[in-house]
């Protein structure tokens, strides 16, 4: 923790942005939503950087001051808000609650109506654009990847899993059908499906060697 602040988080409030400093958050988050808007609206292909520049109302300095260029925006606002749900890197004691709320958080996250149309837009863009598939693997994929490989050693050190565990595997198996489900075939994700896939995951798990 910083030495300035405390348990409460007092030291965080004294830090608060204040004048310019304010001024310059707020054209961020308006930035933001508007690169969110675009890519789901044009995809990554089709959206520009002028494009964002009209729907967010700001001038291209605005922009340029932040990233050097669209792919440079995407790729930091997108990882920013994949970290922001990222799985919690101390586990919950017990590898069904760890896949359980893995589910869940994951069909919260997939059913925003934007992600829905993003995430399958970038996806595509990334088989054409190694540049953007690189950048979003180091900056959204390696991270999310690791998270889920710590939440199973844990797992395997409760022995609830073989030490042999193909952890590769083990990380497709975590999220992947769920991803296809909601993404590519659809269908629904109320809690017996939740259910379902958390049993499936675990069986799945067990074998992965």
């Amino acid at each position: 923790m910083d030495s300035t602040s405390d348990a409460t988080g007092h030291g965080a409030l004294d830090r608060r942005p204040t004048g310019s400093a304010v001024l310059r958050e707020s054209v961020t988050e308006t930035i933001r939503r508007a690169v969110f808007e675009e890519l789901a609206e044009t995809g990554y292909a089709r959206m520009s950087m002028e494009a964002v520049t009209r729907r967010a109302r700001v001038g291209k300095a605005a922009l340029y001051r932040r990233w050097p260029s669209k792919e440079a925006m995407v790729v930091e606002l997108v990882s920013e808000a994949a970290a922001a749900h990222l799985p919690a890197p101390a586990g919950s004691g017990s590898l069904r609650a760890d896949v359980a709320r893995f589910v869940r958080d994951t069909v919260a996250d997939l059913s925003h109506p934007l992600v829905g149309r993003i995430i399958p837009d970038l996806v595509a863009e990334s088989a054409r654009n190694p540049s953007l598939r690189e950048a979003l693997h180091t900056a959204v994929l390696a991270p999310r990847r690791a998270a889920v490989a710590a939440l199973l050693r844990q797992a395997v050190e409760r022995g609830e899993l073989p030490a042999d565990i193909d952890m590769g595997l083990a990380v497709d198996l975590f999220g992947a059908p769920l991803y296809f489900r909601m993404l590519a075939v659809g269908g629904p994700t109320d809690e017996a499906y939740v259910d379902r896939l958390t049993r499936a995951v675990l069986a799945a798990l067990a074998a992965s060697r």
